[in-house]
């Protein structure tokens, strides 16, 4: 039995308690009543009794014993001499004969401080139950579970992808001797044949389910865990391609990770696998990275209404594993304004931050290494990690005639803007308006060009993004609506590509175009999705090349998205 359908029937067994003790007190409280009025009330709560029985909430035996129960405090509730008068009053009665030829029911007084205490006790009688069986009370479960937060999400998404028929075929056009921005499609290898499609429509379904759990420990300290589907080779997606022959499906550990907050919550620090802890938007950073390491966030009044804000976090990239891979990280840092602009929904912020890789760069190695047990790996940028658009180069050594082994020819500090601006008194309906700008500080072609032995005549640092939404932020009712568009440019070494988001002209750097979209709220928390990306190369995916490589690809997802 469920702890719902218990606590129902105690109560209805309480009722049934209070029922029969009233209706067996009644001849004794001299209430106004007639005698066939107490005989009605007394099978009506006989009737519930049985009905009580019948249903199984109460045994016959449990039954008796509240009649008798009832009886019993009923008759100690009345002084003998009331009793004994009460009896008397029935007996005269029941020898009175009126003038109308009926018997002359006479109801002798009771005065009210008896009534109160009667009505007291049979009170008292069902708080006491209601307390010792806990009923609706909060810690009639461990009291743990209210400080966990339990929070899901699933989304059904179904993806077209158009790709133009004038794009070059994959394996010719994508490298140019020992560099290439796009090794995934790029035949490396003596009659290899390259698996990425650049030609062919193509679509799918594919869904993405997380479940995530926040457990308050303190009030300074909680501790957070979430699974997902996805894998343990795509950083940047968490989605779930159906069409695996009704195989199951993996999930992943996607979050875990503890947070402290200090001085009234001005000083959060987080360590572990976290959200992405920066204010951006997804030209630096795809929606669903995580990121691995520790971070600080401090919050400092500056003026009425207006937080300054300072963010900093250290995140390994691999581990310090002398001869088999150089360490990697990124360290940040980010400061801005955060600005309520008079109306409580008016709003203004702006952060500058500074993401530093350190340990990513490759460098050519030579025949002498060539006996190192990290020769070429210790400088490569990995395929499980890259997505496409950086300038990547061959760090073997010259002669070496293996199968290229891809390092990254620039080095990365990303110098990043970001601001957003919320008005709703402009026109009708909210409007946002979204601004980023991103510099790589260590884009050089000299150096570049000194690492990897090969002229680099092309390639771009900048990147930026502008949106335009309107409508309300958030979807949370039926009827809720946003529409946006975007206009998204971003240079082949402006970030690192393989953090980026997934989607957009199918991944990486090096691309531009634009982006419309619209979210309508089908029910509460349920959402209709509609997106539309229309994504063109920028420069050759074989630096230098005389005829450059085109890619262009325009992608429509359509989605229902539910969440509690």
């Amino acid at each position: 039995m469920t702890h719902q359908t218990v606590g129902f029937g105690a109560n209805l067994r309480a009722l049934a308690a209070a029922l029969a003790m009233a209706h067996l007190a009644l001849p004794m409280q001299a209430m106004a009543q007639d005698r066939a009025s107490l005989e009605q009330l007394q099978a009506t709560t006989q009737a519930l009794i049985d009905t009580l029985v019948e249903s199984g909430l109460i045994t016959r035996e449990k039954a008796e014993q509240l009649i008798a129960n009832a009886k019993a405090k009923a008759g100690a509730a009345v002084s003998p001499a009331a009793s004994a008068a009460s009896a008397a009053s029935v007996t005269s009665a029941e020898r009175e004969i009126g003038k109308d030829g009926k018997p002359v029911v006479r109801v002798p007084y009771v005065p009210q401080a008896l009534k109160d205490e009667l009505r007291g006790a049979i009170r008292q009688d069902v708080l006491q139950q209601a307390r010792t069986e806990r009923w609706g009370q909060p810690d009639a479960f461990p009291s743990w579970l209210n400080q966990v937060k339990i929070e899901g999400d699933y989304r059904l998404r179904s993806e077209g992808v158009k790709l133009s028929s004038a794009n070059t075929s994959p394996g010719s056009g994508y490298a140019n001797g020992n560099l290439t921005r796009a090794a995934d499609i790029a035949q490396t290898t003596l009659n290899a044949t390259p698996s990425f499609n650049t030609q062919e429509d193509f679509d799918r379904l594919r869904l993405r389910a997380r479940l995530g759990l926040t457990a308050t420990l303190s009030d300074e300290v909680s501790m957070a865990l979430r699974v997902s589907t996805g894998n343990t080779t795509d950083r940047t997606s968490t989605n779930q391609t159906l069409g695996q022959a009704f195989n199951k499906y993996t999930l992943v550990a996607d979050q875990a990770y503890l947070t402290v907050r200090q001085f009234d919550r001005r000083l959060i620090l987080t360590g572990g696998r976290m959200p992405n802890p920066f204010f951006s938007t997804d030209l630096l950073y795809a929606d669903d990275l995580g990121f691995e390491g520790v971070a600080a966030s401090a919050v400092v009044p500056v003026f009425t209404g207006a937080n300054g804000f300072v963010t900093a976090g250290y995140f390994p990239l691999s581990e310090n594993r002398p001869g088999t891979v150089k360490p990697r990280s990124l360290a940040a840092v980010q400061t801005g304004l955060d600005v309520r602009l008079g109306r409580k929904d008016d709003r203004f912020k702006l952060g500058l931050a500074l993401y530093n890789y350190q340990g990513l760069e490759g460098a050519r190695e030579t025949l002498a290494d060539a006996t190192r047990s990290d020769y070429a790996i210790r400088y490569e940028y990995a395929s499980g990690l890259r997505q496409r658009g950086n300038t990547l180069f061959n760090v073997r050594a010259a002669g070496d005639a293996a199968s290229p082994i891809y390092g990254l020819a620039s080095a990365f500090r990303e110098l990043n803007l970001t601001a957003s601006l919320d008005l709703d008194d402009v026109l009708p309906q909210h409007i946002r308006l979204t601004g980023d700008l991103v510099k790589n500080l260590g884009f050089n072609r000299s150096e570049m060009e000194t690492r990897s032995g090969q002229a680099v005549p092309d390639g771009g640092d900048l990147g930026f993004l502008a949106r335009v939404q309107i409508g309300q932020v958030q979807i949370a009712k039926r009827g809720d609506w946003n529409a946006s568009v975007a206009y998204r440019y971003l240079g082949s070494d402006a970030v690192l590509d393989a953090f980026v988001n997934s989607d957009f002209g199918l991944g990486g750097t090096n691309n531009k175009g634009v982006i419309l979209g619209v979210n309508y709220g089908l029910f509460p928390n349920t959402v209709f999705s509609a997106r539309w990306m229309s994504a063109n190369q920028i420069d050759s995916f074989a630096p230098g090349s005389a005829a450059p490589a085109r890619l262009s690809a325009d992608t429509l997802q359509l989605e229902i998205s539910a969440r509690f």
